[in-house]
């Protein structure tokens, strides 16, 4: 979740009177950006070593994903991922290839090899015989990836309504609502396409 902004309004809300509406400030001073990397474990419900931090590059990417995985290293992963660049990169290529001990030449990125170009490298990760691999997401179908879930619920809870005084108040917060999601509120989704509740 890209492009999270600390907003601080320039002036405290009015509260709800009798006969009278809420009277929000609309006039804000904006203390920068986040970017929230995170994993939504399915089965669970809770987010997964989540980082928050000013950008959001291959190499963070791929920091993150080392990250979740060293939670418990001897597992398998499966992660479900969108058709971003920065979830099929070179770097993330190597991590996956140094922890399936894969021993080939990788190649040269642009030129030949599994790193050649954004299929061969989406190739490499989706391989099932791999302990960590990636299913990607069909392009243009966010809607079916469950984080999208979860983030609209931190949107709702944490960031539509509230002041932050600076980026580092925004990632405290962010921290904050995912510790306590994860203690009191995780279940798993019961999604279906039509909106409509599973019958159990």
């Amino acid at each position: 979740m890209t492009g999270i902004q600390a907003l601080e309004r320039i002036a405290p809300t009015d509260r709800m009177k009798p006969g009278q509406g809420e009277r929000r400030e609309f006039e804000f001073t904006r203390h920068g950006t986040q970017c929230l990397i995170g994993n939504f474990e399915v089965t669970t419900g809770q987010m997964i070593a989540p980082t928050v931090q000013p950008t959001r590059t291959e190499e963070d990417f791929a920091t993150y994903i080392a990250g979740t995985g060293a939670t418990d290293p001897e597992a398998g992963w499966i992660f479900v991922a969108d058709n971003l660049t920065t979830h099929c990169s070179e770097s993330l290529v190597r991590y996956v290839a140094a922890e399936c001990a894969i021993a080939t030449d990788l190649g040269k990125k642009g030129k030949y090899g599994v790193l050649k170009s954004v299929a061969t490298r989406k190739a490499l990760l989706m391989d099932e015989c791999h302990r960590i691999r990636f299913a990607f997401m069909p392009k243009h179908t966010s809607w079916l990836n469950q984080i999208e879930i979860w983030f609209s619920i931190l949107v709702r809870r944490v960031i539509k309504r509230k002041n932050f005084t600076s980026a580092e108040d925004l990632r405290e917060k962010i921290l904050a609502f995912i510790d306590y999601f994860n203690r009191t509120l995780a279940k798993p989704f019961k999604w279906t396409s039509t909106g409509r509740p599973l019958s159990v």
